[in-house]
C-alpha cells in the first residue's frame, strides 16, 4: 500500500504532469495496484432528480438560468420515481446510485423529501450519493441521519481559473460545503473538469487543491467539458473538444498518485472517447465509471456498451471494499 500525503506541492505535481506518459501510467497503475482491485470498476448510476432553473451562471451547466441550451425545467421529482429508477440501476449493476438538484442550495422544505429519497434507495441496498449544491451543517446532519454515504461537490477548475468559469458563488464556498459534509460524517466526492480553457498550470492547481485537502475525496470524478449549445463555454468551444486525449489520460493518472486511496471516476466525456482512450485511463488508475444512457442532461455511453466494453478489457464490476471507506468504518 502505497502511503497517502496531503502535503503535495504545486511543484511537485507539475513535474509528475511533466514525466514521460509512459513513465507516468506506469507508475499510476503500480499506485493503483497497491491500493485497489486493480481488475474491478465501479459502476455508479446519476439521476437528476430536479433539472434546470439553477440561479448559478457555471458556464459549462445547461441547467444554469443563464444559459439558452432550451432545457426544460422540471420541480422536483416524486420518491416513488426516484425509487423505481434506483431499483433498475441496481439490476443493471451499479452499486452506486447518484441524485443531483440543479440548486444553489436545498430549502429546508425540501429536506423531508430529498431525506426519503435517501433512506429508500439505502434499503435497497445500495450506496447513496447527492449532490444540491451548497450545504448548511443542519441540513448536511440531516442528510447524514437519512444514511447518505456520499455528498459530490466539484470544485470544478483550479482556484486561479475558477473565476473564469462561474461568478456566483466563490471558491471558498465550495470548500466550505465539503467541510460540512465532513463535519456530518458523510463520504466526500469532488473533482472538477477539464477542457474548460484552462492551462496545463491550471491541472496542475486542480489537482494541488484536492490532494491537499484535509482528507482526500473518498470519491474523485475527473469529467471532460462536454460543450452543450447555449451555454458560455458551449458557444465559445463550438463543439471543439479542448483537452486531448493523452492530456486527459495524463491528469487522471496525476490524481490517482496524488491521491492513492480514492476512486478515481470517468464522468462526464466518456461517451466520445475511444475504447483505447479509456483503456489507457482504466490502467491509470481510473477505477469507477457512470454507466446508463445520461449524466443529469447530457449523453452517456449506455449500459449495453459499457458492459461489451467491461468484458473487452477483461474488467469486472466492483465487488471488493472501496479502501477509503473500509479505513472510516
Amino acid at each position: 500500500m502505497i502511503s497517502t500525503r496531503t502535503n503535495w506541492t504545486r511543484a511537485e505535481i507539475a513535474e509528475l504532469f511533466d514525466r514521460p506518459f509512459t513513465e507516468l501510467v506506469f507508475r499510476a497503475a503500480e499506485v493503483h495496484r497497491a491500493n485497489h482491485a486493480h481488475a474491478e470498476v465501479q459502476l455508479c448510476t446519476l439521476l437528476s432528480i430536479k433539472t434546470g432553473g439553477c440561479p448559478e451562471d457555471c458556464g459549462y451547466c445547461s441547467q444554469s438560468a443563464h444559459a439558452k441550451s432550451g432545457l426544460k425545467v422540471e420541480k422536483l421529482m416524486d420518491v416513488d420515481a426516484v425509487l423505481a429508477a434506483a431499483a433498475e440501476a441496481k439490476a443493471h449493476g451499479s452499486q452506486r446510485f447518484c441524485m443531483g438538484a440543479a440548486w444553489r442550495e436545498p430549502k429546508d422544505r425540501d429536506m423531508g423529501k430529498v431525506c426519503e429519497m435517501v433512506a429508500g434507495v439505502k434499503a435497497m441496498g445500495l450506496e447513496t450519493c447527492m449532490t444540491l449544491g451548497m450545504l448548511s451543517g443542519d441540513q448536511a446532519r440531516a442528510l447524514k441521519d437519512a444514511g447518505l454515504d456520499y455528498y459530490n461537490h466539484n470544485i470544478d477548475t483550479s482556484p486561479e481559473h475558477y473565476g473564469e468559469i462561474i461568478t456566483t458563488r466563490t471558491f471558498q464556498e465550495r470548500l466550505d460545503t465539503l467541510a460540512e459534509v465532513r463535519e456530518a460524517g458523510i463520504s466526500v466526492c469532488c473533482g472538477g473538469i477539464v477542457g474548460m480553457g484552462e492551462s496545463r498550470e491550471d491541472r496542475v492547481g486542480f489537482i494541488h487543491a484536492l490532494a491537499t485537502l484535509p482528507r482526500h475525496p473518498e470519491s474523485v470524478p475527473i469529467n471532460a467539458l462536454v460543450p452543450v449549445k447555449g451555454t458560455v463555454l458551449g458557444d465559445m468551444f463550438a463543439g471543439e473538444r479542448m483537452i486531448d486525449d493523452i492530456e486527459f489520460v495524463r491528469t487522471v493518472a496525476v490524481a490517482r498518485i496524488t491521491m492513492p486511496r480514492s476512486m478515481v471516476r470517468l464522468s462526464a466525456g466518456r461517451e466520445s472517447m475511444s475504447e483505447s482512450t479509456q483503456a489507457l485511463c482504466f490502467l491509470a488508475g481510473a477505477n469507477s465509471i457512470f454507466t446508463g444512457d445520461k449524466l443529469l442532461t447530457t449523453a452517456n455511453a449506455g449500459d449495453s456498451a459499457d458492459t461489451a466494453l467491461l468484458a473487452k478489457l477483461g474488467l469486472r464490476p466492483m465487488e471488493a471494499e472501496e479502501p477509503m471507506r473500509s479505513e472510516a468504518a
